[in-house]
């Protein structure tokens, strides 16, 4: 193939569950991707890394102290690779933008070996963080705050921090889109992360391999506590975990000079990239997403391929509505599983590096069967959208380097954004909701994404208190969404939701 020297693929691939009995035992971040990128080297033959030209570290947020960790791990690695990137922030399509860059790179002969690795140590920093300040270690999720976001403190007082507050706005303005009543809302999404947890039994890199039924998932109970309404423990992201993963891209034209077999190659196709505001309430809307619609479908015809094409698809699942709105953009069945990995909850949640173990299992899966694979990776605040292809076919020609940033046409889909208005009272309704817990399964209070009569967004509170309140919103009896109240001023200077 006259074009084999600009032709990216996978070569090796290598992933790491480091779980002493003891926390304390356990690797850090730089020793996890250290280990992961070793066993990648030996997945591709051996010999690989001292030649790295590229090496890409995903962000980690588990051990800070380390510092920028490519020019320590290259020293670890024995490699000098001229091309050193780390990115700038912790968020789920970093890997994939990543593998998209590194075979560019490849293809447009600026390198000849690149290595994209990532690692969180959250199950031993934060039992090293327990003893150090005298308390027991916490099983609970990281809660990690993304980005430089407008209104901070007034989000604050609403609650709305990080991701795990936020998601679920999308899931419940798109229940009322969807025409889904709650325990139809919730069956989807428990069916989703069951079919989620089969995959990760079957996966030996997968954090917990335990099947669970649709019950299991939704139902709350004291192993399950409410999150964020709807989300119970089991329906979010698992970033209590030790593990690293990575992988090593070259040109087809030096592999198979270095005598890797054909069955063991993976072509990195085409892919496509756009995101949302990076100020979640300056979206034109929480049922959808127009950068994640026109990143998914745009992968698939810069490809030449149709949903009924793909094998494999590994669609995103930090909450369940970020899976919900991609199979809908896609046409993706229900009843196929929606991951290769098992997902951020079974699989494990390892902050930004999630979508590298993803990488590692869609290459096994490739190499043992089917063509195509789709990548989609989401990040921030429902912010950012990667989607990228990976198939056992070899391009007639070289496809690679491409632009893969599409967001001039994300822009042109998105609706107009309505303006936002702190401290707002008056007549409006609910455009999404959530309601917060406490530790102990109780309310904390309900957040409530308002709409004037006149177009303005605002926030206002639901308390605890107000036990008809919070009942409303999460009894399923009736639809909040689109139903009407008064927002009025509240003590301490919160605004406060009366349902009409």
């Amino acid at each position: 193939m006259k074009d084999a020297n600009r032709i990216p693929v996978i070569v090796g691939v290598g992933q790491v569950n480091d779980r002493p009995e003891d926390p304390l035992r356990g690797l850090d971040s730089l020793g996890l991707m250290e280990a992961a990128l070793r066993v990648a080297d030996a997945d591709a033959g051996g010999g690989w890394l001292a030649r790295l030209d590229s090496l890409a570290v995903v962000d980690q947020l588990s051990f800070r102290q380390l510092g920028p960790l490519p020019l320590a791990l290259a020293e670890r690695l024995g490699a000098r690779p001229r091309f050193q990137e780390q990115t700038a922030e912790a968020s789920g399509d970093s890997p994939v933008r990543l593998l998209h860059e590194a075979a560019n790179r490849v293809a447009s002969g600026a390198v000849e070996v690149a290595a994209v690795v990532g690692g969180e140590a959250l199950r031993t920093a934060s039992r090293r963080a327990a003893l150090a300040a005298g308390d027991a270690p916490s099983a609970h999720n990281a809660a990690t705050t993304i980005g430089v976001q407008a209104h901070a403190d007034y989000r604050k007082r609403y609650g709305l921090n990080s991701p795990v507050d936020v998601y679920p706005l999308y899931e419940n303005a798109g229940r009322a889109a969807y025409g889904q009543t709650l325990a139809e809302a919730q069956r989807e999404s428990g069916e989703i992360w069951s079919r989620f947890s089969q995959v990760a039994a079957g996966n030996p890199g997968a954090w917990i391999r335990e099947p669970l039924t649709v019950d299991e998932i939704v139902t709350p109970s004291p192993s399950n506590r409410p999150i964020a309404f709807p989300y119970c423990k089991r329906m979010v992201a698992n970033s209590a975990v030790n593990q690293g993963a990575g992988f090593l891209v070259t040109s087809l034209a030096n592999a198979l000079a270095r005598g890797i077999p054909e069955d063991r190659l993976v072509y990195v196709g085409q892919g496509a990239a756009a995101h949302e505001p990076e100020d979640f309430l300056a979206r034109d809307g929480y049922a959808s997403s127009p950068s994640m619609a026109v990143s998914l479908r745009r992968a698939l015809e810069l490809n030449g391929l149709t949903v009924d094409m793909l094998d494999f698809v590994e669609l995103y699942s930090c909450f369940p509505c970020v899976p919900k709105m991609a199979r809908r953009v896609l046409g993706w069945p229900l009843e196929k599983p929606a991951t290769v990995f098992g997902g951020l909850t079974f699989g494990g949640g390892p902050i930004a590096n999630y979508m590298s173990h993803v990488v590692v299992s869609m290459v096994q899966r490739l190499r043992e069967q089917g063509r195509h694979g789709l990548l989609f990776g989401n990040g921030g605040f429902a912010t950012y959208n990667h989607s990228l292809v990976l198939t056992r076919e070899p391009p007639p020609a070289a496809t690679l380097p491409q632009s893969f940033e599409h967001q001039a046409e994300a822009d042109a889909a998105r609706g107009p954004v309505p303006p936002f208005v702190e401290d707002f009272t008056g007549p409006g309704r609910i455009e999404t909701y959530t309601v917060l817990y406490e530790r102990d399964g109780s309310p904390r209070f309900g957040v409530i994404v308002g709409r004037a009569a006149s177009g303005e967004r605002f926030l206002a509170k639901v308390p605890a208190q107000d036990t008809a309140g919070i009942d409303f919103l999460c009894d399923g009896k009736e639809e909040p969404v689109g139903s009407s109240g008064h927002a009025v001023a509240g003590p301490g200077g919160d605004v406060l939701w009366h349902r009409a």
